[in-house]
């Protein structure tokens, strides 16, 4: 039966899950979903449709493509049955792959300008923290193509290690074969999770992993995409996500260091889908502008790249379960021979050109050595025994060290603050969900919220007691960015109308400016930075993403909306805070998980901003009494 499976016409898929010894066989029909809303699933028990979600879906939620028309394939799943492992790789041909014109579709040098290009003009002038750009290494194989994409199945089942899934996929019109590490998003029984996976070890030429765990660009490129996944997990979960690990994935080729997300869901699974696309490890962050950012960088469609297998089904109990990896480390194959194995780097403040050019290769190498395109590897037996090492272990546990507990403890027997309770914010998105996890935060307090875009009419700001002109990218001094001009309107109004407002970060360069502060793009930009800065005289650790500030030489102006008081960098004059007449301002982000303290900062200042709780005097500009800025506000477990 299986021989007659892997030999025929019909759609297949083989899957092995990670750590599994056996393989599932999926066999059914092929179909064309125009929307994720139209992925199948009905009252069936078991897997019932299997997705190939191409990255242009990301069009339904309003992002920017390049649209290469690559349909949305799905598997409509008639029988599901499980072979063991061995009995699978004994039955699978073991076959010499010959391949011809191999090589990527953009040069080395190409893609080394490329970085240089997206550094200097994207993450150098505000428009996000890190972004992933790829490049496509193509070939044509010689042998029978089914025969290829079963031999490159076998080889990956023995010799690749630590991958999510293991599979092979014939739609009728294309072979998938790949040995993804990450997986995207799942919902199993309501419970809902995310891997975000960075930080690359490569096994070739030896090193020291613990360097590499030390190392500042793969500790905070980690952390930037722990950040974005909490965007997303913020609008899935029903109380955002808590964050497990790290980790370390051992593939054959690569060491990754990843965290684990996971909350509570009651949302349909296509709806969870659709709002996680795609993650930010394929894409960057913010995900809207890095979406804009691949089409203005890539100019070309990336097919099935970034997007993911989405196996769709019913428990035994009924409730629907989603397992989604994330589409890399995948070669699509053609009834033709044609071979196309897409990879990226990715883009952060530390990168370097030749630096991320090696990357693509280390992460093409497992999938290219199945193809028989790269010679086999396996991590040395040194390396694996130090993943183990107490001092291994220690470096690990030490990312965690000055993370915001707020993201790491369980926090469903947390009670709110009363001092906010019946209190109602508008948190206004300037085009980055960090205003998700600030919702969350602004929740566990006490405090009533409603997000909306910046681009989206709502109820009238006088109906809420705060409203908080959100985060976004680009250039704050740029008129031309509708963004930036929204919230600067709304600023506007809210100053004119005395409404009590937190500005953060865009926001908060932008009400700088409306104050008379000089704004300045900064040399090195702060995209996923966390430091610990004086706040009114209090020491606090927070996370900053951003390109540009405002600058003072003062620790005190004076505006046409009153006094106002400044927390400056004593260095460079950089202001960190402000706070004056009903409002305040803070340029880092206190919602993220590197802002240790961020918690306590928002009690302080939102207790300064409504009147009637209590904290600082009414007097505006007056300095914070201690019961204001006392940890005592911080709902316990957290701070």
């Amino acid at each position: 039966m299986f021989t007659e499976i892997i030999t025929g016409d019909r759609p297949f898929a083989l899957l092995r899950r990670e750590g599994a010894d056996q393989v599932e066989v999926f066999t059914g029909r092929l179909t064309i979903a125009g929307t994720l809303a139209e992925l199948p699933l009905d009252d069936r028990t078991g897997p019932q449709t299997l997705a190939l979600v191409p990255y242009r879906q990301i069009v339904e939620r309003g992002f920017d493509t390049v649209d290469d028309g690559t349909p949305m394939e799905c598997l409509r799943i008639d029988t599901a049955t499980t072979r063991p492992l061995d009995e699978v790789v004994g039955l699978l041909p073991d076959t010499a792959i010959v391949t011809v014109d191999a090589g990527f579709d953009v040069g080395d040098a190409a893609y080394a300008r490329t970085v240089e290009e997206v550094l200097r003009d994207e993450i150098g002038r505000g428009e996000g923290a890190n972004f992933v750009v790829h490049r496509t290494f193509r070939a044509t194989v010689r042998n029978d193509p089914r025969t290829a994409a079963l031999t490159a199945f076998r080889n990956l089942l023995t010799g690749e290690r630590g991958a999510y899934w293991t599979f092979l996929i014939w739609t009728g019109t294309r072979y998938l074969v790949g040995a993804t590490p990450e997986r995207h998003v799942s919902v199993d029984g309501g419970l809902v999770m995310m891997n975000p996976i960075s930080g690359t070890f490569r096994h070739a030429g030896g090193g020291d992993l613990r360097a590499f765990l030390d190392d500042p660009k793969e500790r905070d490129e980690l952390y930037m995409v722990l950040d974005e996944e909490l965007k997303m997990m913020a609008t899935v979960a029903e109380a955002g996500g808590q964050v497990l690990g790290p980790y370390l994935k051992e593939m054959s080729h690569l060491t990754h260091t990843e965290y684990l997300l996971a909350g509570r869901t009651a949302r349909d699974v296509r709806d969870v889908l659709r709002e996680t696309m795609f993650a930010p490890t394929v894409t960057g962050s913010p995900i809207e502008n890095a979406a804009r950012v691949i089409a203005r960088h890539e100019r070309r469609g990336r097919r099935y790249y970034a997007g993911v297998l989405a196996l769709l089904g019913r428990d035994a109990d009924g409730g629907q379960s989603l397992d989604a990896p994330i589409l890399i480390r995948t070669a699509e194959l053609s009834p033709e021979g044609e071979v196309r194995v897409p990879v990226g780097a990715t883009l952060v403040r530390h990168s370097t050109p030749a630096g991320e050019v090696a990357e693509t290769y280390a992460k093409a190498a497992g999938v290219l050595s199945a193809l028989g395109l790269r010679p086999r590897g396996t991590a040395p037996a040194a390396e694996k025994h130090d993943h183990d090492h107490p001092a291994v272990r220690r470096a690990l546990a030490a990312r965690n060290d000055r993370l915001a507990r707020f993201w790491l403890d369980d926090r469903a027997t947390t009670a709110p603050e009363p001092v906010f309770a019946g209190r109602r914010a508008l948190i206004v998105d300037g085009e980055d969900t960090f205003t998700g996890m600030l919702a969350h935060q602004l929740r566990a307090l006490g405090l009533d919220v409603m997000v909306r875009p910046w681009s989206a009419p709502g109820p009238d700001v006088d109906t809420f007691d705060l409203v908080v002109p959100g985060p976004g990218p680009g250039d704050p001094t740029d008129p031309g960015f509708p963004p930036g001009a929204a919230l600067r309107a709304l600023i506007a109004d809210l100053l004119a109308e005395g409404r009590p407002m937190l500005a953060v970060c865009l926001s908060h360069q932008v009400l700088s400016d409306m104050l008379g502060l000089r704004l300045h793009r900064r040399d090195a930009p702060y995209q996923g930075i966390a430091r610990d800065v004086s706040l009114f005289g209090r020491a606090r650790r927070v996370g900053f993403y951003s390109t540009y500030t405002a600058l003072a030489d003062a620790d005190e102006i004076t505006t046409r909306y009153g006094r106002v008081e400044l927390a400056r960098d004593p260095a460079d004059g950089a202001v960190h805070a402000l706070r004056g007449p009903g409002f305040a301002g803070v340029q880092f982000h206190p919602e993220s998980v590197l802002s240790e303290d961020g918690l306590i900062v928002l009690t302080d200042l939102l207790t300064g901003l409504m009147p009637g709780t209590p904290g600082r005097a009414a007097e505006i500009g007056s300095a914070p009494t201690q019961e204001s800025v006392s940890d005592s506000h911080i709902p316990a477990g957290r701070g």
